[in-house]
């Protein structure tokens, strides 16, 4: 059944290849100026009416951010992820909140953790979990967690660093 209808919506629409998780979740990917007019048909044409997520991923090696957008056509309990690749130098993406209002809260939050800007997307630009922030975004792959807390936050005495195998093992061996 999802076959049939990538095999209606690639008439339409230049997809690149099908990934079928389950007989109920597939996976198209899209060239990014195509995706507002692709989502906007699945939803008003194909019965995706809800957004389910709106994800990031950062591939550093290739340069790229990778948004997902999962959408799900309730009344057939399918769910299909449209994948879309964008540079990573500059991330910007159309925004879809007037699609789905609920998309701006998604949005705001990859604009804040990988930096991927979503122009006219409603509070983008405002702190949404990380209050003041100051440096790179932290869910992008070349920020360097060690590095972060190690220049913000002293060592309290009496902590301790302990490598996890060896504590148990010890812990193992003495019965405790």
């Amino acid at each position: 059944m999802m076959r049939e209808l990538y095999k209606k919506t690639k008439q339409l629409f230049p997809l690149g290849d099908l990934t079928e998780q389950r007989h109920d979740l597939v996976f198209v990917s899209i060239p990014h100026p195509f995706l507002s007019s692709l989502l906007r048909h699945l939803r008003d044409k194909e019965g995706f009416s809800h957004l389910v997520l709106l994800t990031a991923v950062d591939w550093l090696e290739r340069g790229e951010f990778q948004l997902t957008y999962l959408l799900c056509n309730r009344s057939k309990a399918w769910d299909m992820g449209v994948r879309v690749v964008l540079p990573r130098e500059g991330a910007t993406m159309e925004s879809i909140h007037t699609l789905w209002p609920t998309a701006a809260t998604y949005q705001r939050e990859l604009k804040e953790m990988f930096g991927i800007d979503f122009p006219g997307s409603p509070g983008v630009n405002d702190d949404f979990i990380l209050e003041g922030w100051d440096d790179i975004p932290p869910y992008r792959r070349d920020f360097d967690t060690l590095k972060f807390a190690e220049a913000r936050f002293t060592q309290r005495p009496g902590r301790e660093s302990l490598d996890p195998a060896q504590h148990m093992a010890k812990h193992h061996s003495d019965g405790s």
